[in-house]
C-alpha cells in the first residue's frame, strides 16, 4: 500500500492540500500537509497569485517547471486557464531560456528520460525503468539537442525542449501525461562554451557521428518499437543533415513524425491556404522565396510543394515555384555542401545572368508573392524587400516564423507600415495587433501547438501505423478551415489561445485521413466520439 510520502513525492498523485479528510486518514497524510483543504480551484488561484510574482518569463517558467515536478494536475490546471499567457512561458519564446539555463539552474524535470551515447548497452535498462509505473506508452518526444530552435547545439540541455513540447501536446490536445516520455540523446556538444562551462551536466566531449551515431540511433529505434509497438516517434531538433536522414529512413517502417521538418511545414501549407482566400490567389499560382536551406526552410517548402500537388499541379511546375535563398544566396546546382532537400530546389546555374547572393537580389529577380522566413538572422526582411514585393504583388504573403523572438527576421509592425497595411503576416513568436490607418491588423502566429497536439492526438487515437501525406495535408486544412478571413486586419490563423479547440479540429481531421489511408490500427466507428474519449482533463 502506498504510503503518505509515497503520494507526496508522485506528481501524478500528489494533490497536495487538496487530499480531503478522509483521505489524510487512509493515507497517514495528517501531520505531513498544512491543516487547510483546497479545492483544486483555490489551489490553482493561490499559485497563479505566486507565479505573478516572477517579473520575468524565464523566472516563470522556472516555477512553474517545481509545480511540474511536484504536482503534474496542478501544473495542468493553471497552464489551461490561463493558457494564451503561459502557453509563451512553457514553450517558444521562454523554452529557449529554460534551454540555456538548464545547467547552470539544474533542476532535473522528474519524467525526463537521458540516454548516453557512450553506453549504449543500458538502453533497454533506462527505458524500462523510466516506464515500469506508466499504464501505456503511446508518445516519445527525442531530441539530441544538437538544433535547438534557432540558437544551435546545447546538447544535453535541449531535454527542455521534449519535456516542454509534451507540455504542450497535453495543455493543447489533452494528450495523457502519464503515456508519454520526453527523451535527451547525450550525444555530446561541440558548444565551445558548454564543454567549458563547469556545470555542464552533459557528455564533456564532442558529438559522436558516421556509423557510430547511426547505429545507436538504429538501436534506440528497435529497442523504443520493441517495447511500445503503437508508441509514436516524435523527432524534435536534431541537426539539419541528421533530422532529414532520420525521418527518410524510418517514416514508412515506424509511426514518425518531424515537428521542425513536417511540423512546421504544415502550419506554412495551413498558412498559405489562408493567403489563397485572403488573396483570392490559389496556392498553386504563388511564387515562393524561402529564406533558410536549413531543416525548417526545406521542411517547409515540401509541404507547400505536396499541398500544391494534392490540388492538381505536377510535382515539376510546383518544384519551379521554389526559390531557396541560404547564406551564399540562392541555392544553385552545383554548390558544394548542398543537403538533400537543397539539391532537389536548386536552381540552374544558368538561370540568372547576374549573380543572386543576397535576399534582395532574389526578391528583385524573382518578384515572389510569398517570403517566408526560416534563417534565424534578425532583421533581414528590410523595408527595400517588402516594398518590391508590395509593388510586384497586391497582397504580398511576408512570414517572418524564425524563433525565438530575437531572431524574427522581420518585425510585423514595420512588414505591415512599409506594406501600407497590404502584407498578410505571419511570425514565429507571438506579435501585438498593429494600428495601421484606422484598421487593427491581428497577426497571425506560426505556432506549432496549432498544429502538433492535434496531429499526434490523432496519430495517437487512429493508432496509425505510418504518417501518411494525406495525414499531414488533414491537419493544414483542419487548422485553415477555422479562421473567417472576411474581416479586412484578420488574422490568417487562430490564436493560441484557441488550441485545444484546433486541436480537436484537427484530430479529427487526421483519424478521417487514416482510416482513409488504412493506416489505422484501432477501430473507429464514431470519431468525434473517439477523439473526445482520449482527452485527458487536469482533475483530482
Amino acid at each position: 500500500m502506498l504510503t503518505g510520502k509515497d503520494l507526496l513525492n508522485n506528481p501524478f498523485l500528489n494533490k497536495g492540500t487538496a487530499f480531503s479528510a478522509q483521505e489524510r486518514a487512509d493515507y497517514k497524510l495528517n501531520g505531513l500537509l498544512p491543516t487547510a483543504i483546497q479545492t483544486l480551484d483555490e489551489q490553482v488561484a493561490a499559485t497563479y497569485a505566486q507565479l505573478e510574482t516572477y517579473t520575468t518569463r524565464y523566472e516563470q517558467n522556472k516555477f512553474l517547471m517545481s509545480v511540474y515536478n511536484t504536482n503534474r494536475v496542478l501544473y495542468y490546471a493553471i497552464v489551461g486557464s490561463h493558457i494564451k499567457e503561459l502557453l509563451p512561458v512553457i514553450y517558444t519564446p521562454t523554452i529557449a531560456d529554460a534551454v540555456r539555463g538548464f545547467s547552470d539552474d539544474f533542476v532535473r524535470p522528474n519524467d525526463a528520460v537521458f540516454l548516453d551515447v557512450n553506453h549504449p548497452e543500458t538502453m533497454a535498462d533506462v527505458l524500462k525503468e523510466a516506464s515500469k509505473d506508466m499504464p501505456q506508452v503511446d508518445m516519445l518526444v527525442i531530441t539530441d539537442g544538437e538544433g535547438v530552435l534557432g540558437i544551435g547545439d546545447w546538447g544535453i540541455q535541449g531535454v527542455m525542449i521534449s519535456v516542454g513540447k509534451l507540455a504542450v501536446y497535453t495543455v493543447a490536445a489533452g494528450i495523457n501525461p502519464q503515456h508519454v516520455l520526453p527523451i535527451v540523446i547525450d550525444n555530446g556538444t561541440d558548444r565551445q562554451e558548454l564543454l567549458d562551462n563547469p556545470n555542464y551536466v552533459g557528455n564533456r566531449q564532442n558529438r559522436k557521428t558516421g556509423q557510430e551515431y547511426w547505429d545507436y540511433i538504429d538501436q534506440f529505434v528497435e529497442t523504443a518499437k520493441g517495447m511500445f509497438p503503437d508508441v509514436l516517434f516524435h523527432w524534435e531538433d536534431f541537426g539539419r543533415a541528421n533530422a532529414s536522414v532520420i525521418l527518410e529512413k524510418y517514416k514508412n517502417d515506424i509511426t514518425t513524425f518531424n515537428d521542425d521538418i513536417q511540423g512546421t511545414g504544415v502550419m506554412m501549407a495551413a498558412s498559405m491556404n489562408a493567403v489563397a482566400k485572403a488573396s483570392n490567389k490559389p496556392v498553386t499560382e504563388q511564387t515562393y522565396v524561402v529564406f533558410g536551406g536549413g531543416t525548417a526552410g526545406i521542411g517547409v517548402s515540401d509541404q507547400i510543394r505536396n499541398e500544391m500537388i494534392r490540388q492538381g499541379m505536377s510535382e515539376a511546375d510546383a518544384m519551379k515555384r521554389f526559390f531557396i535563398v541560404d547564406r551564399y544566396g540562392l541555392v544553385i546546382a552545383g554548390q558544394e555542401n548542398l543537403t538533400e532537400g537543397q539539391t532537389r530546389y536548386a536552381r540552374p546555374a544558368d538561370e540568372f545572368t547576374t549573380p543572386m547572393t543576397t535576399l534582395t537580389d532574389v526578391v528583385k529577380a524573382v518578384k515572389p508573392t510569398v517570403l517566408i522566413g526560416t534563417s534565424g538572422q534578425a532583421n533581414t526582411f528590410t523595408q527595400e524587400i517588402v516594398e518590391v514585393m508590395s509593388a510586384n504583388t497586391e497582397r504580398p504573403a511576408i512570414m517572418p516564423i524564425s524563433n525565438p523572438t530575437e531572431l524574427q527576421e522581420g518585425k510585423a509592425d514595420d512588414i505591415i507600415k512599409w506594406s501600407k497595411g497590404n502584407a498578410l503576416v505571419v511570425t514565429g513568436s507571438p506579435s501585438d495587433p498593429v494600428e495601421f490607418e484606422g484598421t487593427t491588423y491581428y497577426i497571425g502566429q506560426a505556432n506549432n501547438s496549432l498544429l502538433y497536439p492535434g496531429l499526434g492526438a490523432g496519430i495517437v487515437v487512429s493508432k496509425a501505423s505510418t504518417v501518411t501525406d494525406a495525414m499531414l495535408s488533414a491537419a493544414a486544412h483542419g487548422i485553415a478551415d477555422i479562421q473567417d478571413l472576411s474581416e479586412k486586419g484578420a488574422s490568417l490563423l487562430p490564436p493560441v489561445e484557441t488550441a485545444p479547440q484546433a486541436s480537436k479540429y484537427v484530430a479529427m481531421a487526421v483519424v478521417k485521413a487514416a482510416i482513409e489511408d488504412k493506416v489505422n490500427r484501432a477501430e473507429i466507428s464514431n470519431i468525434e466520439a473517439a477523439v473526445d474519449a482520449s482527452i485527458w482533463k487536469p482533475e483530482y
